[in-house]
């Protein structure tokens, strides 16, 4: 008769996810009415989650272009976008929350903002265009937070890797009529259907980014009206004119003159 040995090191569901750590990570500060708060603190948890995994597949997506391989950005770049859908139905959950239970908690917060998310100033830094000035007024970044925004400003955005990308396929990229005309080119042409296709994903994107972050200016305005942002913002109305905002607007012009 054998005797079965059983590994005592092999990993559980719970020790895999280390959700010992995980479900001890919300800890509400107001008052101990409902589930409110702790329903904030996840969202903005999760949100911080799918944020850490578009930054490694938009990074992805980024040395694949340099790289000159189109198809494997553009794959990278599509689950970009169901991350990007994740995190539009993340974000509707907080509509479940009354303006009055929110304000209840709101005092809690202190100076905190949504806006103090280093890693969503990382994905709009690498996403493009990234400039010093758009972040050099962010005094509450911690000393890694600021190092790695200032990595991403001397890194290759994901506008300036498609460019690579169509330069690679011989076309001039140097003006804005250049690029028009590589775009015109790549539309048209059979064989330079995966660099179209890859302009098709910067443009998921970009549309999805812009969506959620027109989504969240509705939560805000559904929670808290036109009042101030906690972190000192004009609220609703600076995320408004954020929302207008869009990554790559010569795709976006190209429609009005292809």
């Amino acid at each position: 008769m054998t005797t079965r040995l059983i590994a005592t090191d092999t990993p559980t569901y719970a020790g895999y996810l280390r959700l010992d750590l995980l479900l001890a990570l919300q800890s509400p500060l107001g008052p101990p009415a409902g589930t409110d708060e702790h329903l904030f603190i996840a969202v903005h948890q999760v949100h911080e989650l799918w944020f850490q995994l578009l930054l490694r597949d938009l990074t992805a997506a980024r040395d694949r272009m340099l790289a000159g391989e189109p198809r494997a950005a553009r794959l990278a770049l599509q689950r970009c976008r169901e991350i990007e859908r994740a995190l539009m139905g993340t974000i509707e959950l907080l509509d479940t929350m009354s303006p009055q239970a929110f304000l209840g908690f709101r005092p809690a917060l202190g100076t905190a903002s949504g806006a103090q998310s280093a890693q969503f100033h990382e994905v709009e830094l690498l996403s493009g265009p990234a400039s010093p000035e758009r972040v050099a007024h962010l005094d509450w970044l911690t000393r890694a937070e600021r190092g790695r925004l200032d990595q991403r400003l001397l890194e290759p955005t994901l506008w300036d890797a498609f460019l690579t990308a169509l330069a690679l396929g011989g076309h001039p990229v140097m003006t804005a009529d250049e690029r028009r005309a590589a775009l015109a080119a790549v539309q048209a042409d059979p064989a330079g259907q995966e660099l179209a296709e890859l302009a098709e994903a910067l443009v998921d994107h970009d549309q999805a980014w812009s969506l959620w972050r027109a989504r969240h200016v509705l939560v805000v305005e559904r929670q808290i009206g036109r009042r101030p942002g906690t972190g000192g913002s004009s609220g609703a109305d600076h995320l408004a004119a954020r929302a207008r905002a869009r990554f790559y607007p010569e795709l976006w012009e190209f429609r009005s003159t292809s």
